[in-house]
C-alpha cells in the first residue's frame, strides 16, 4: 500500500530542472508563442486542449523536415470517433532522414559513435555514424535492386545486433514498411505473423545465443521460406558462425549479408519522402483473440512521439548513450531507435540479463558510458531477490537515468533502486504500450520520484481514469482511457480495411475513446498508479503473449480436455503466469505431462509462452457467448472477491469460479 505522505525518493535540483529539454521547450513556447505555463499541469492541460497547436508545436521545436509542407495539423472528420483523423496533411517525411542528420553535428570517428554492441558473445563493439552510414546504404541500394519499393514489407527475424538497426534504417529509406520478431519465436508464430504483410524480403540470422547456449534457426528459417509464398529474397545473416550459409532448398534468391555490403552504393544515402501517414513498421497484438493483429503506425506519428517522449520526458540528449534491454519482437526496440533522433548513441546487448550473473548489464553501463539504461520492472526486481548492490561493485559514474516498464515495479523496486543502484538516480517508471509505440505516462524531469508512482501523464495524452459509468474518477480505480487522438495511434489493422478489428480493439469499451487495458489510478498529484492489465493480455519478458496461441497447442495432448491462462503482475515478486487444465475422464496431471506441455509451448510458440506453473481445474469458465473468462480470473488470483469479479448474469458456468479461490496470490 502506497503511502501518499512519504517523501520523495528523488527531487531535481535546479540546475538539472533548468538544463531539461522540457525546460528548454517550455522556455521555447513563451519567446517564441507568447504562452506561459506556471508548472507541469497547466503544460499538460493545454497540450491536451490545444492538440493542433500542441502538436505543431513539437514539430518546430525539434525542426521535423518535411519534403512538402502540411496544409492542416488536425483534421477529425467526426468528433464521435478518433478512427479516421488525419495528422499534417499534406507533408511528406523520413523517419531515417531526421537519424542521420545528426551524422554532420557527432563529428567523425569513434569519439561518438551512432551504436554500441555487446553480447554474451561479443565485447563492446564501435560502429561509427560513417559505417553506419554506408551499410544502411548498401542494404537499402540492395533493396532497390531486389524491385523492393514504396509500400512493399520487408520482414525480419534477428537477434538486437547492429544489423537489425542497419536493415531497419534502409527499409525505411527507401519508404519500404519493416516488421520483425526475435529469432526465439517458433515457425508457426512467426508465420502468424509474417503471412498476412506478404513481405517480398526476408532477413534472418543463423541463430541466436542465450544463457551460455549457441541455438540453431537454420530449420525454422527454412519452414518460413517455404511457407511465404510472396518471398522473393533472403538475406543470411550469419551471427553464431561467420562461415554459415544457407543450406536449405529453396526458390527464393539468398544473398550473405557481407555481399550485400560490398555492394556498390551512391555518394549519398538516399532518403524517399512520404507522406506523414505512410507505414512506417507493423507490430503485432498478443493473438488472444484469434491470430496476432497486425498493428500499422505510421512513419510522421511515430516521428513526432518519439522526439517528444524520449527528449522532452527522458531528456534524451545529444551525445548521450541510451540502451533498454530488449529484443527485437518488443515494441521498445522500436521505441529505443528513437533515441537517435536526438542525436543519442544506441547501446544494443544481445543475450540474457542474467548471463552470466544479473551483474552483467550493470557492467556493460559503466563499460558503454550509458547515460540511460531501461529494463524491465522485473529484472530490477530479480536483482533485488538475489541481494545485488551494484552500487559496490560498480561505479555507474555515467548513469543519469534509470527506466522501468513492462509490469508493475513495486515501491521496493524503488527503494531498492535508490539504496542499491545509485542514490542520485532519476527512475522513470513508463506504461509501455504496442499500441502507440510508446507510453501514455512515465517519466518527467521537472517532477519528484514518489516511490511506486509513475510521474506523470505525458504531453498530448489524454489519459483519465474510468469507473464503471464512464466518469472520470481521482483517487480511485479506474480503466485507463484516452480521450483526444495522439499521432501515432494505429493509422489501421493490417488487412482491416473496414477497421472492424481496429475499432473491436479499442473503442468498443467506451464509444469514442481510446481504451489502453489498463487498471490505473491518478494521484492527487497527479502521478498514475498502474495496477496491471484489465484485459486478458500476457505480457512476459516485455513480449506479448497470445492466450489463443497457447490453447491452441495445449488442447491438441489428447489428455487435456480444455485450458485457461492468465497472467498476474506480483508486486516484488514479478510475473506470474499459471495454465490451468481440464483433464479429460482417466487422465491425471503428472509432472511427466507438465514437463511435456512445457517443452512443447517452448518449442512450437517461445520460451515466452511457458507458463510457471500448471494446475488441474474441473472445469473452465465461460460467458454465455462462448468466451473463456481469463480477466475475471486474473481478478481473483489478485485476491477480488468472486461476487465482484465478473456478473453471474454473462456465465455460462458460475459456479466454476469459486475453483479459483485456492490459488489466490
Amino acid at each position: 500500500m502506497l503511502h501518499p505522505k512519504l517523501p520523495p525518493l528523488y527531487t531535481p535540483d535546479r540546475r538539472t530542472t533548468s538544463q531539461s529539454l522540457m525546460k528548454r521547450y517550455m522556455d521555447w513556447l513563451f519567446i517564441k508563442k507568447g504562452l506561459y505555463f506556471r508548472d507541469y499541469d497547466d503544460l499538460w492541460d493545454w497540450s491536451v486542449t490545444d492538440l493542433e497547436d500542441f502538436w505543431e508545436s513539437i514539430w518546430q521545436f525539434f525542426d521535423v523536415q518535411g519534403h512538402t509542407p502540411y496544409h492542416q495539423v488536425v483534421f477529425r472528420p467526426n468528433r464521435e470517433d478518433m478512427i479516421g483523423t488525419e495528422w499534417f496533411t499534406g507533408a511528406t517525411l523520413n523517419y531515417a532522414e531526421h537519424i542521420f542528420r545528426h551524422k554532420s553535428t557527432q563529428g567523425r570517428g569513434d569519439r561518438t559513435p551512432a551504436l554500441l554492441f555487446a553480447s554474451e558473445r561479443q565485447s563492446l563493439l564501435s560502429v561509427s555514424w560513417e559505417s553506419l552510414e554506408h551499410q544502411v546504404s548498401a542494404v537499402a541500394t540492395y533493396l532497390r535492386k531486389r524491385g523492393v519499393g514504396i509500400g512493399d514489407r520487408v520482414v525480419a527475424m534477428l537477434p538486437n545486433i547492429p544489423e537489425a538497426i542497419v536493415a531497419f534504417l534502409a527499409t525505411n529509406s527507401i519508404g519500404a514498411v519493416w516488421s520483425s520478431c526475435s529469432p526465439d519465436f517458433s515457425a508457426a508464430s512467426a508465420l502468424d505473423r509474417f503471412r498476412q504483410l506478404e513481405p517480398k524480403v526476408l532477413l534472418v540470422a543463423d541463430g541466436y545465443s542465450h544463457h551460455g547456449e549457441d541455438i540453431d534457426k537454420t530449420d525454422t528459417i527454412g519452414e518460413l521460406c517455404r511457407r511465404l509464398p510472396t518471398l522473393q529474397t533472403l538475406i543470411w545473416v550469419p551471427y553464431l558462425n561467420a562461415d554459415s550459409e544457407f543450406v536449405g532448398r529453396t526458390s527464393v534468391n539468398v544473398i550473405l549479408w557481407h555481399e550485400v555490403l560490398a555492394i556498390e552504393t551512391p555518394d549519398e544515402l538516399i532518403f524517399e519522402p512520404v507522406p506523414f501517414d505512410h507505414p512506417i513498421w507493423i507490430l503485432y497484438s498478443s493473438g488472444t483473440t484469434g491470430k496476432p493483429k497486425a498493428i500499422t503506425h505510421s512513419v510522421g506519428g511515430c516521428l513526432l512521439e518519439h522526439l517528444k517522449a524520449l527528449a522532452l520526458h527522458q531528456d534524451v540528449r545529444m551525445g548521450d548513450r541510451y540502451f533498454w534491454h530488449s529484443n527485437t519482437s518488443w515494441m521498445m526496440w522500436n521505441f529505443a531507435i528513437g533515441s537517435m533522433l536526438v542525436g543519442a548513441t544506441l547501446v544494443l546487448y544481445d543475450g540474457a540479463a542474467s548471463y552470466p550473473n544479473l551483474n552483467v548489464l550493470w557492467e556493460l553501463a559503466e563499460d558503454a558510458r550509458i547515460n540511460h539504461f531501461g529494463n524491465g520492472a522485473a529484472y530490477y526486481m530479480a536483482c533485488q531477490r538475489a541481494g545485488l548492490k551494484p552500487i559496490d561493485t560498480t561505479k555507474l559514474t555515467y548513469l543519469r537515468t534509470i527506466s522501468s516498464t513492462e509490469s508493475v515495479l513495486s515501491p521496493e523496486g524503488f527503494r531498492w533502486i535508490y539504496e542499491s543502484v545509485k542514490p542520485t538516480i532519476w527512475l522513470t517508471a513508463l506504461s509501455g504500450i504496442t499500441d502507440i509505440c510508446s507510453s501514455f505516462v512515465g517519466g518527467n524531469p521537472l517532477l519528484p520520484v514518489y516511490e511506486g508512482e509513475i510521474q506523470c501523464r505525458w504531453l498530448g495524452c489524454k489519459v483519465e481514469a474510468f469507473d464503471g459509468q464512464a466518469i472520470s474518477v481521482r483517487g480511485k480505480l479506474g480503466e485507463m482511457v484516452v480521450l483526444e487522438p495522439m499521432p501515432s495511434m494505429p493509422i489501421y489493422f493490417w488487412n482491416d480495411p473496414s477497421n472492424t478489428q481496429y475499432r473491436k480493439s479499442y473503442f468498443d469499451e467506451y464509444p469514442g475513446n481510446f481504451w489502453s487495458g489498463d487498471y490505473i489510478q491518478i494521484t492527487e498529484r497527479n502521478g498514475v498508479l498502474i495496477h496491471g492489465r484489465s484485459g486478458a493480455t500476457l505480457e512476459r519478458d516485455g513480449v506479448r503473449v497470445g492466450t489463443s496461441e497457447i490453447y491452441s497447442a495445449v488442447e491438441r495432448f489428447v489428455e487435456i480436455a480444455d485450458s485457461l491462462v492468465v497472467g498476474l503482475d506480483q508486486p516484488g515478486r514479478g510475473y506470474f503466469m499459471p495454465l490451468f487444465v481440464v483433464m479429460r475422464d482417466g487422465f491425471p496431471l503428472t509432472n511427466e505431462l507438465i514437463t511435456r506441455i512445457k517443452q512443447t509451448l517452448q518449442s512450437q510458440l517461445s520460451p515466452h509462452h511457458v507458463p510457471d506453473a500448471v494446475y488441474s481445474i474441473s472445469e473452465v469458465p465461460y460467458t454465455i457467448s462462448g468466451k473463456k473468462l481469463e480477466t475475471s480470473v486474473r481478478k481473483i488470483l489478485a485476491g477480488m472477491d468472486i461476487s465482484l469479479a465478473t456478473s453471474k448474469d454473462t456465465l455460462r458456468n458460475p459456479a466454476s469460479l469459486h475453483q479459483f479461490a485456492e490459488f489466490k496470490k
